[in-house]
C-alpha cells in the first residue's frame, strides 16, 4: 500500500457470517480461492478485477495453496491484496501444504521439515507474514501422526498462521489428530476442506457427522458445482471449451454416456426446471446456496473466471433463506441420493424433542 493512502473499510454489506468451525474466528458464507484459476490460466488486471469485487460484495476470505499453479497462485493473490491496499487485519487468507512447486523427496507431503518450510516459502510468495488458517492439503500416511500436529503447532506458535485444518482426510485421520493433540496439549486441527456438492455427500454428510458433534468442525467446501455440471450447461451436451471437453478424465461417466453420468444430468434437467420454476433462479445459484445451507458448513469457496460469474455465483447469498425444509424436501425427492444414517440395528429410537 503506497503511504498516506487510506486502506479501503471492509463493508460486509448482506454476506452473513459463521465460525470457523469451533473458533471464535468469523468467516463469510462465500469466499474466495484460487484453485485452476489465479495464477494459471488468469493472472494480472482480471485477478485484481474479480478480488475487488469480492470485497466489495462482502467477501473477505481468500483460499489458495502452495500446490495452485505451482506456488504462483499465491504470488498472484498476494500481489492483489498488496496493491488494492487491503488492510490486513480486514482479511481471512488461506493456503495449503502439501504439493510443493520445487519437488524433491522432501518438497512436499507432511514431514516437519516440508510443513515448516513450506509455510515459509509460501509466506515469502503472498508476501505476508501470516496466514490465517494453513491446512494439510491432503493426509500423509508415510508420516507419524504426531510428527504433523507437531509442526502445525510450532507454525502456530511461531505466529505464521493462527489456525490449521485438513484437507481431505478421512473422519479417522481427523481423529486420530485430534487424540494426538489432546494427549500432548498441542493444537488440534479446526476445520475440513472438503468436496461437497449434490452429487457428493458421503463423506461430507456421513462420514464427518460424529466429527461435527463432538468437536464443533467446520467445513470449507470446494467443488460445490460440481466441477459446473450442477450449472446445467451440460443439460445438452458438452459445449466446446468446457472443462468437460478439455479434461474429460476427470468426467468419463458423463463424457462415456454411462448410466451413472446419464442419471446425473437427468437430475441436474429436473433440479434445472425446478429452480426455474419454483425458486426463479438457475441451477447454479441453487446448488451453491444448497450447500450453504448445510448446518456444518463454515464457507462454500467460489471459483470465478470473471466479475461477471462472481456477481452471478453471489445471487446465491439472497437463495439462502428461501430454501426451507419443505423446499430442501423437494430437492431431496429429486436428488434421491441422501446419505443412510447410521445404523442403530433396530433400536428403539430416542425422543427427537429431547436431546439426542
Amino acid at each position: 500500500m503506497s503511504s498516506g493512502t487510506t486502506p479501503p473499510a471492509f463493508d460486509p454489506k448482506n454476506m452473513p457470517f459463521r465460525r470457523l468451525g469451533p473458533t471464535g474466528l468469523r468467516v463469510p458464507l462465500f469466499s474466495l480461492g484460487g484453485w485452476l484459476t489465479y495464477g494459471g490460466s488468469i493472472s494480472g488486471d482480471p485477478v485484481k478485477e474479480i478480488i475487488k469485487t469480492a470485497f466489495d460484495a462482502g467477501i473477505n476470505m481468500f483460499d489458495t495453496a502452495e500446490g495452485y499453479a505451482s506456488g504462483k497462485s499465491e504470488i498472484e493473490m498476494g500481489r492483489v491484496v498488496r496493491e488494492l491496499g487491503l488492510r490486513r487485519t480486514d482479511l481471512v487468507i488461506s493456503t495449503k501444504i502439501y504439493w510443493g512447486p520445487k519437488g524433491g523427496p522432501n518438497g512436499n507431503g507432511l514431514s516437519r521439515k516440508h510443513i515448516i518450510e513450506g509455510t515459509k516459502e509460501s509466506l515469502e510468495r503472498l508476501g505476508l507474514d501470516y496466514v490465517d488458517v494453513i491446512f494439510a492439503h491432503r493426509p500423509d500416511s508415510t508420516v507419524p501422526m504426531e510428527e504433523i500436529v507437531r509442526a502445525f503447532n510450532f507454525v502456530i506458535e511461531k505466529g505464521w498462521a493462527f489456525y490449521w485444518a485438513t484437507s481431505e482426510w478421512s473422519a479417522r485421520d481427523i481423529e486420530e489428530a485430534y487424540h494426538v493433540a489432546e494427549k500432548l496439549n498441542l493444537i488440534a486441527p479446526i476445520a475440513e476442506q472438503c468436496q461437497h456438492h449434490m452429487f457428493h455427500r458421503e463423506r461430507p454428510e456421513k462420514e464427518y457427522l460424529p466429527l461435527y458433534k463432538k468437536y464443533g468442525l467446520g467445513t470449507t467446501t470446494w467443488s460445490s458445482l460440481a466441477g459446473g455440471l450442477l450449472t446445467g450447461k451440460y443439460n445438452d451436451g458438452i459445449p466446446e471449451g468446457s472443462r468437460f471437453k478439455s479434461t474429460p478424465q476427470f468426467y468419463k461417466d458423463i463424457v462415456e454416456k454411462k448410466p451413472e453420468g446419464l442419471e446425473k444430468i437427468r437430475k441436474v434437467k429436473e433440479l434445472t426446471k425446478f429452480a426455474q420454476e419454483e425458486l426463479q433462479t438457475t441451477p447454479a445459484t441453487l446448488a451453491l446456496a444448497w450447500v450453504a445451507r448445510q448446518p456444518n458448513t463454515s464457507t462454500v469457496i467460489l471459483g470465478a473466471t470473471s466479475v461477471e460469474q462472481l456477481k452471478e455465483n453471489l445471487k446465491a447469498v439472497e437463495l439462502v433463506p428461501k430454501l426451507t425444509d419443505e423446499v430442501l424436501e423437494k430437492i431431496e425427492r429429486i436428488l434421491d441420493n441422501k446419505p443412510a444414517p447410521i445404523d442403530t440395528y433396530s433400536r428403539l429410537a430416542l425422543d427427537p424433542l429431547g436431546r439426542l
